[in-house]
């Protein structure tokens, strides 16, 4: 039998039972109920919930490094992979005191050599192969999923049955039908929570909100299929349908960073707006957030409309940490309520992988690190990218040969083939090494680590010279004879990705002027570049959709054949058996000060 206040019969006759049987501390309490006085007001039973948080994993399973061929390690001592997770998961789990669920923000099955070999090498399919993220994650058992921008490299039918081979949701409620304007994925879900025997259910609203710069980023396989609306205002409408249908906590689960800043232009929701999502969305009581690689084990923000103080956490990247936010809950007036809450970080590091996950994977593992060990060429001399970023590097030139040997090829017999080639290359890494001697796909992979297709555009010299300065601003304004330390050469706001270096013209980067009229030199065989000179351009599919919000890039392609970077890199090695610099570094520019070359 229920009471009219929503307590159970049962209840109350047990409470009123431990009330009766439990000793009186103070004396005069006892004397004032004796006189029939007050009763000392008893504390609600408090009730735990723990969320669990993860993010940004990009195809990590085990702690290893397909690059090295070795157990992952960084300066940091951290570790990677959903084995570690798991093992970290599972241990929080048996010591629980109360209920616990466990979320993940996206970038899921991008990233690494064993999440690149299931989606092109030997595609998952229907009845055959399962995607690792999914089988380790299955072992996991999340209570659901957020899509990062990451998801959509591979095209829509992948992801499609990606999502299906998991056992929970996968959720992006901002991501709908360009045709109906309707959800294309499942926008949140009400969990049903139990949190003792005698406790009345929690329900759990969990929301998920993907990144719009999918729009830019994979431009190509969602154009015409899906629009992505802004995650602020994609909250604001769905939090409250949310609580309207029985939620009685909210949390958010982000694929967007707390800076409130975006990689690309104007033109697209805000690529970070969890602080803005926490300010302006009433009725939000935590959000576990992805997409920046950063470690925040516990940020308050306050809700501008309620004065709510909003949890938001992100547990870094690969699986090295994992977001462990407590809420500790009151049943008032029949209604839970959320009387404390708090967040931490926590390191894998301090536990051994997960079996049951190593073993579900491990065919996939070994197949994977078989692939990458392959030899693909012999090297006449080794080449590193570890100074890429700062001078001109013939492992970088060897990207832009490829890239232009191909653009070139492409556009043979056409109406763009007289025009010069220029090339666009970034310096993805700054530990990529081609070793003297054979050089194998590992290495390849190693320098190019994104998932890119090639594409060529048409530029103006005029347009050639303003990406040029775009890029340059890379670099931290340095007068002539300060000095010069290249571990902090760049403006720590840039990332290296999103710096270009260019082949086929040579150019002077003056780091001692200001952001803007760096570029001093820009020939063509030693002839000034007239502002209405023609080329054609090759850079991947990321930076000629707007990825970086470089100026001049977005146009229409004289070139797009769906060819990945990586491999055309794997097939023109192998196709010549040996990388030998001579046949493409070209040093043709370089960093100065006053017309004077910056040494290092």
């Amino acid at each position: 039998m229920t009471l009219p206040n929503g307590v159970s019969r049962r209840s109350v006759l047990a409470a009123s039972a431990a009330a009766a049987a439990a000793p009186l501390a103070f004396p005069g309490a006892a004397e004032a109920h004796d006189k029939g006085g007050p009763k000392p007001p008893k504390s609600p039973e408090t009730f735990h919930l723990t969320v669990l948080g993860t993010s940004d994993m990009h195809g990590n399973v085990y702690n290893w490094d397909y690059y090295k061929d070795a157990e992952y390690d960084d300066s940091a001592h951290n570790d990677v992979g959903v084995a570690k997770l798991a093992a970290l998961v599972n241990k929080l789990r048996a010591e629980a005191t109360g209920a616990t669920l466990v979320l993940d923000a996206g970038d899921t099955i991008q990233g690494t050599p064993l999440a690149t070999y299931y989606a092109k090498q030997e595609p998952i399919t229907e009845t055959g192969e399962k995607h690792p993220m999914a089988k380790s994650m299955n072992v996991l058992h999340y209570d659901a999923v957020t899509l990062g921008n990451h998801e959509f490299n591979y095209g829509l039918p992948l992801l499609n049955l990606w999502i299906r081979q998991l056992g929970f949701p996968a959720l992006a409620a901002n991501a709908v039908s360009a045709k109906t304007g309707k959800p294309a994925f499942t926008p949140y879900v009400i969990k049903k929570v139990s949190l003792g025997k005698h406790a009345p259910t929690l329900r759990v609203g969990i929301l998920g909100l993907t990144n719009p710069g999918v729009a830019i980023w994979d431009k190509g396989n969602v154009e015409g299929k899906l629009n992505f609306l802004g995650m602020v205002e994609t909250a604001a409408k769905w939090v409250p349908i949310m609580r309207a249908r029985g939620a009685d906590l909210v949390i958010v689960s982000a694929h967007g960073g707390d800076s409130g800043t975006s990689s690309y232009g104007p033109e697209l929701p805000n690529e970070n707006p969890v602080q803005l999502i926490a300010q302006q969305v009433p009725g939000i009581d935590a959000i576990l957030f992805g997409h920046a690689h950063q470690e925040i084990p516990q940020r308050f923000v306050t809700n501008t409309a309620t004065g709510a103080q909003v949890l938001t956490s992100e547990p870094s990247k690969f699986g090295q940490r994992l977001t462990k936010m407590d809420f500790e809950l009151v049943r008032e007036h029949g209604c839970w309520k959320v009387a404390t809450k708090a967040s931490t970080t926590l390191n894998t590091n301090t536990v051994e992988a997960d079996p049951k996950v190593l073993a579900v994977v491990k065919s996939q593992h070994d197949k994977t690190v078989a692939y990458v060990n392959q030899i693909v060429a012999a090297s006449t001399e080794e080449l590193s990218a570890a100074t890429s970023r700062y001078e001109d590097t013939a492992i970088l030139d060897y990207i832009n040969k490829v890239q232009t040997d191909e653009v070139v090829r492409a556009l043979a017999g056409t109406s763009y083939a007289s025009l010069p080639v220029l090339s666009i290359a970034a310096p993805f890494s700054r530990t990529a090494v081609f070793p003297k001697g054979n050089v194998k796909i590992k290495d390849v992979a190693g320098l190019y680590i994104y998932d890119n297709t090639l594409e060529a555009v048409v530029l103006t010299g005029a347009e050639v010279r303003a990406y040029l300065e775009y890029s340059a601003k890379y670099f931290k304004t340095l007068a002539v004879g300060a000095p010069v330390d290249v571990a902090t050469i760049n403006d720590s706001t840039v990332p290296d990705y999103n710096y270009d270096t260019l082949s086929g013209v040579e150019y002077d980067i003056d780091i001692s002027k200001p952001v803007g009229s760096r570029i001093t030199k820009l020939q063509v065989g030693g002839v000034d570049v007239a502002a209405d000179a023609q080329f054609v351009v090759a850079v991947n599919n990321y930076r000629r959709s707007g990825g970086g919000n470089f100026p001049g890039i977005v146009k229409t392609q004289v070139y797009n054949e769906q060819k990945e970077i990586r491999q055309l890199l794997i097939d023109w090695a192998q196709a010549k058996g040996q990388i030998n610099p001579a046949d493409f570094f070209v040093k043709n520019w370089q960093l100065v000060r006053e017309g004077v070359p910056v040494t290092f």
